[in-house]
């Protein structure tokens, strides 16, 4: 094992930080800060962040093949123009839950933007439970619906072969695989690959590394672990300074950096005081894995 090291490179204070993306052609952590309605983009070369601001609760941002970005943004899949900050609603769900906001997502190898949907909070992970659902955007703008009856929809990815789709809805307590064809975006033969234990908390933001193995962020947990989903075994875990850790994504040179987001919202003054750093941006390094470039949406 490589020595790990851990700093924090933003201290951004984010409410709720989270949906990190390195977005190569800019030298950029893509990121969201979900109450404060904002996409960041941090730039790893002259260190300063960019800001834009929009009208609801951003969940989750991806980048876009023809240019720009996609970003769920309350119960809408957006794309957004960076230069004139402009937002374009691409589709809406959840039309008869008033109460619903988007949650996180990701682009699956195909070029589809899946993400889920959850209940709107009255406390961090405290909420009306199975309101959510799972839905992708297809590149011609049409939405498909997977299932429903979702607590808070988070962490997705995909094996290396693309046979798998990997999701995680947090009250679950579990990691959960599915059959995934990659052709039509078909998922199928749903099952657990590994449950949390008591102190590793609420799982949350996932990415997968050149290995195949997960990498999983414990809100309440102060960690990110990493899974093998053949064995259903932890392999690692790395502990950060603060407790509510969101999400985590490859990046930098090569993906061989691993960038996680964090919370403070929910802490109170004496938990801020203890945990200065809560809120920011994570840079980890030294873990002598890669990670894989982040797909780009392709509608």
């Amino acid at each position: 094992m490589s020595s790990i090291k851990i700093e924090c490179v933003l201290r951004e204070n984010c409410r709720c930080g989270e949906s990190p993306v390195w977005d190569e052609a800019s030298n950029s952590l893509l990121f969201v800060d979900i109450p404060a309605r904002k996409v960041c983009r941090w730039d790893s070369l002259t260190k300063q962040v960019q800001q834009m601001s929009v009208d609801a609760p951003v969940s989750s941002v991806a980048l876009r093949q023809s240019g720009g970005y996609v970003a769920t943004i309350g119960t809408k899949f957006c794309a957004l123009n960076w230069k004139d900050q402009s937002v374009v609603v691409l589709a809406t769900v959840d039309k008869d839950k008033k109460n619903n906001r988007f949650n996180d997502g990701k682009v699956d190898p195909a070029g589809r933007y899946f993400a889920g949907t959850m209940a709107e909070e009255t406390a961090p992970a405290v909420l009306e439970r199975h309101q959510g659902s799972l839905y992708s955007l297809f590149p011609d703008h049409q939405v498909k619906k997977y299932f429903d009856q979702v607590d808070i929809s988070n962490g997705l990815d995909w094996s290396l072969d693309h046979k798998i789709f990997y999701y995680i809805d947090s009250l679950s307590y579990s990691v959960d695989a599915f059959d995934y064809n990659l052709q039509t975006g078909e998922i199928s033969n749903r099952r657990s690959v590994y449950k949390l234990e008591k102190d590793e908390h609420i799982p949350d933001g996932m990415c997968m590394d050149t290995e195949g193995k997960l990498w999983v962020a414990c809100y309440n947990g102060g960690r990110v672990i990493r899974l093998d989903p053949a064995t259903g075994k932890r392999i690692q875990t790395v502990k950060l300074p603060v407790e509510k850790t969101t999400s985590c994504c490859f990046g930098g040179k090569d993906y061989s950096e691993m960038y996680v987001t964090s919370a403070r919202d929910g802490l109170d003054a004496e938990g801020l005081l203890k945990q200065p750093e809560a809120g920011g941006i994570f840079k980890v390094t030294g873990l002598g894995v890669k990670g894989i470039a982040p797909c780009p949406y392709s509608g």
